[in-house]
């Protein structure tokens, strides 16, 4: 509960100041610079208002023997400050005890109990108003108890795989959906993402539909005959962005390949599935035409889009992709499965296909896009509409919105 010492310091704030809390457990650090990156740029044009300051509770998952530490997934997090300046923000990176594989479901309660003895000092110097969880699992479960210590309102935001994945289990649906009835305001990424949230029983008047953003100064069309030759590569250029698991179907568009001769696939990420991939690629007889260029930092990205002739990521679940919108934006079309937000980014043919998920439909997509090029300018409209000053503006009102009707209760 708020004491005299974080009285004061609210006392002696800006009376029009917002602080927030920012919580999220998929956030940059230095050994993951694109970990959550689109968190980050949100956060970011939140915090540059004038009347906000943003912390930033970022735990990270710490397995609870020293054998697990040692691994290489953990290596890199376990050298990571507890505390930093973090280009601009301070982050605070406390670990939270998990059990690899099988702790899923523990995984907010871990989280809560971790933060709440190091936000008992935060908040005495920074009384923070709201908190702002980023993915509703495990970060929302986690923010209603953390709220509840501190009795401050919260919102969740709900993205994707975070509602559609973890609500396959029962214990994780059961805590998605008490989250979501209790919090204070919620976000989705999408108008499907929000009617899925409904159906979960969620409070549909405190869900507002919140766009991801996309900096067009970065993300516009070039010449793309330029920015091909720029990567060595000749020929229509396809391109795939994300994470290498099976939701995001890589494997499909490998596939897909076959039918489109002449072509070249560059597959960005990195995960568990690159070795897979990489048999795929083989057994297929793939290797020329076909390459897993790794994972990119935020700013390589525009080249390889613009490069591009077409975008295809065919996944099972989305809310809507930032890679939708980044591509278009960089004039470049996309081919993706008719999944959350699809529709609010491919609303005319210029856009892209929204298609089944076969590597038939994909082929055949890819194949007429390739033969009638929709003009870059006409696909970049598709984007117009995703700016990041308007992502901050929908977000600071959404919180300010909810403090003011939580102080006048």
């Amino acid at each position: 509960m708020m004491g005299e010492e974080s009285e004061t310091n609210r006392a002696n704030a800006k009376p029009d100041t917002l602080r927030v809390l920012t919580l999220s457990s998929l956030y940059p650090d230095r050994s993951r610079p694109t970990f959550g990156v689109f968190v980050e740029r949100q956060t970011l044009g939140l915090a540059a208002r004038p009347d906000v300051e943003v912390r930033v509770a970022a735990p990270i998952a710490v397995p609870p023997t020293a054998l697990l530490k040692l691994h290489p997934h953990y290596r890199g997090l376990s050298s990571q400050p507890r505390v930093e300046q973090y280009k601009g923000l301070t982050v605070y990176r406390h670990p939270f005890r998990t059990l690899p594989f099988i702790g899923k479901r523990w995984n907010p309660l871990s989280i809560a109990w971790a933060l709440i003895p190091l936000l008992d000092d935060v908040y005495r110097e920074f009384p923070f108003d709201v908190i702002d969880a980023e993915f509703f699992y495990p970060d929302g479960p986690a923010a209603m108890r953390i709220a509840r210590h501190f009795n401050v309102p919260f919102s969740i935001k709900a993205r994707g795989g975070d509602i559609h994945f973890w609500t396959d289990n029962p214990a994780c649906k059961r805590a998605i959906q008490a989250a979501g009835k209790a919090a204070d305001g919620l976000l989705a990424v999408s108008e499907e993402m929000r009617n899925d949230m409904i159906a979960l029983g969620m409070p549909a008047e405190r869900i507002k539909v919140h766009h991801t953003g996309v900096d067009q100064e970065s993300f516009h069309p070039i010449d793309r005959a330029a920015a091909k030759a720029a990567l060595g590569i000749s020929g229509p250029l396809i391109l795939t962005v994300g994470y290498l698991i099976a939701r995001k179907g890589q494997t499909l568009v490998i596939d897909a390949m076959l039918e489109i001769p002449g072509a070249t696939l560059l597959i960005v990420g990195q995960g568990p599935d690159k070795a897979m991939l990489e048999e795929q690629i083989r057994a297929r007889g793939l290797q020329d035409r076909v390459r897993l260029i790794g994972p990119k930092a935020h700013e390589d990205l525009p080249a390889l889009f613009a490069a591009a002739d077409v975008m295809a990521l065919p996944s099972a679940s989305e809310g809507l992709a930032n890679v939708w919108v980044e591509a278009t934006a960089c004039g470049t079309p996309i081919v993706i499965a008719d999944i959350g937000g699809a529709r609010e980014v491919v609303e005319s043919p210029s856009a892209g296909r929204i298609v089944e998920r076969t590597p038939a439909a994909i082929a055949a997509a890819i194949n007429e896009l390739l033969a009638n090029p929709p003009a870059q300018a006409e696909v970049a409209k598709a984007a117009a509409k995703f700016t990041w000053a308007r992502n901050t503006e929908t977000l600071y009102a959404h919180l300010r919105g909810i403090v003011d009707a939580f102080r006048a209760t």
